[in-house]
């Protein structure tokens, strides 16, 4: 599954400036469905906000090679 995730990853947009203009966007769709009261209009400009602010940190994530060093767990002793 990993496998095909890194490849379709790379076809995401690495720079923010896209997924922020969707999700203003989603925002100026949802203000518009709000105000002709149309109820479509309105999910999905809420759809468009969630699918910016999703798929941001996912392609962040996926396309970076910088991974943290793994977190160490504590034994609840001193560690002696």
């Amino acid at each position: 599954m990993l496998d095909l995730a890194l490849p379709l990853a790379d076809l995401l947009p690495q720079t923010p400036g896209p997924y922020i203009a969707l999700m203003l966007a989603g925002f100026a769709i949802g203000i518009i469905g709000h105000v002709f009261r149309v109820k479509w209009l309105v999910a999905a400009g809420v759809i468009l906000i969630f699918l910016g602010a999703l798929f941001f940190p996912l392609a962040a994530n996926l396309t970076t090679d910088d991974r943290p060093p793994p977190i160490e767990e504590s034994r609840g002793d001193s560690g002696t």
